[in-house]
């Protein structure tokens, strides 16, 4: 379900937003759209950040790697019975940073699961060339 929402803007952040929107094939809606939950979740998440790429766009930290990586990692370093902070230990990564990408997996792990699930294919498809 969606609500309509009545938003008034500048004329200038306007046309900027039509000009961004029509660049990237989206309509003004969906550009604001995009923009609304993208803020509402850096609001809850403040280590995260959203950014392009070939299979389109995913939640990173700011300045550091992509929010599903690094649950990946956590994942296999539980899975071989280990501590999360060897990924400390062993990366550049900070527990903190270690703790931002869970707590954002655990507001939203079907986005999370899609983007290692799609991972792991392309690396088997990669594998079988």
């Amino acid at each position: 379900m969606s609500v309509n929402v009545s938003v008034r803007l500048d004329d200038t952040l306007a046309e900027r937003l039509r000009m961004r929107a029509r660049a990237s094939g989206e309509t003004l809606s969906d550009r604001l759209r995009r923009y609304a939950e993208e803020g509402s979740r850096r609001d809850e998440h403040p280590m995260v950040t959203f950014r392009d790429g070939p299979t389109g766009r995913r939640a990173g930290l700011i300045g550091g790697p992509d929010i599903w990586e690094i649950v990946m990692w956590v994942d296999e370093i539980v899975a071989d019975g280990s501590d999360v902070n060897t990924l400390v230990v062993e990366s550049a990564l900070s527990r903190s940073q270690i703790d931002a990408a869970l707590r954002y997996r655990a507001a939203y792990p079907d986005e999370i699961a899609a983007r290692i699930e799609l991972h792991w294919r392309d690396s088997v498809a990669a594998d079988t060339l």
